[in-house]
């Protein structure tokens, strides 16, 4: 991957005039790489730091000597918090993107739409009235059970790379995003049958794509009939790759660790960035050709 061009896309967020006073930063292609290092392997600011100084493949991967010395927990943290605050988390995930689909790595098959809640904290209420609790996130209820937080909807191809994504809070519905996911998709959509809808499947459907939505049964309907039974089959195995990134993201132990959309949307966006970048490797595996075989 080309970090140092990542790097440059972000080059407005330090003031490097010349004369300045203070200690010059790390370089942004160093602290966008421990970025990544944090979510790949689920580490704390403070473990970030003692794990750069201690273990030698992270050593490497920076770019870094045993000579060199390496960034603490507290610088880190403000560079997590100035590219949450640029709005340069899309320019990245952009970015990987693109380099992903330059390299012939994002198989253009079709789209896969899905949605997740992620718990915020409830909070606590106060003598004088005031709270804890997150203004923005809010509550709803899925399967019988209520929930408080936000909703991360969310766009990958048939082999899981993260194309868009929308991060709002918990009360807006799946439905509410998902047209603007879905864009022009001119192949293929997958989704559960919380995208049923009638004129979603018929807009498909009428520009050639095909219209892989789970059917439920509708209101007098006992059963589904055969022809919709195998249609679910179909669907349901290409639909379940959108699982893997939400599963490896809970696995990494994501949650809400902010106050506010803003942030916690740029904490997703920088996972979901790191969710793609982690792929790669698996992804020039499976489209590197095979290996003559010498007689």
């Amino acid at each position: 991957m080309p970090w140092d061009q990542f790097a440059k896309l972000m080059a407005d967020l330090f003031n490097d005039e010349p004369g300045k006073p203070g200690r010059p930063h790390w370089p942004i292609v160093t602290m966008l790489r421990i970025l990544m290092l944090k979510k790949w392997f689920g580490l704390s600011d403070v473990q970030a730091e003692d794990q750069i100084r201690d273990r030698l493949c992270f050593r490497r991967f920076l770019k870094l000597s045993l000579e060199d010395r390496t960034p603490d927990h507290s610088t880190i943290r403000l560079f997590n918090q100035r590219v949450r605050q640029s709005g340069h988390v899309s320019t990245f995930f952009d970015a990987v993107k693109a380099e992903m689909d330059r390299q012939g790595l994002i198989v253009k098959e079709g789209s896969v739409i899905d949605a997740v809640i992620i718990e915020a904290p409830r909070g606590t209420f106060q003598k004088d009235g005031s709270t804890t609790r997150d203004p923005v996130a809010s509550f709803t209820t899925k399967r019988g059970r209520t929930h408080f937080g936000y909703r991360a909807h969310m766009k990958t191809n048939t082999g899981g790379v993260i194309l868009d994504y929308i991060f709002d809070t918990a009360r807006v519905s799946e439905h509410s995003h998902a047209d603007d996911l879905i864009g022009d998709e001119p192949i293929a959509l997958y989704a559960d049958s919380g995208y049923m809808k009638k004129e979603r499947s018929e807009a498909l459907t009428a520009r050639g794509a095909f219209a892989g939505i789970i059917f439920r049964r509708v209101r007098g309907q006992k059963e589904l009939r055969p022809e919709q039974s195998a249609h679910n089959k179909l669907c349901a195995k290409i639909r379940a790759v959108v699982e893997h990134p939400f599963g490896w993201m809970k696995q990494m132990g994501h949650k809400i660790r902010y106050r506010g959309a803003h942030n916690n949307g740029a904490d997703w966006g920088l996972m979901a960035t790191a969710c793609n970048l982690k792929k790669i490797p698996s992804l020039i595996r499976k489209h590197k050709p095979p290996r003559a075989i010498v007689a």
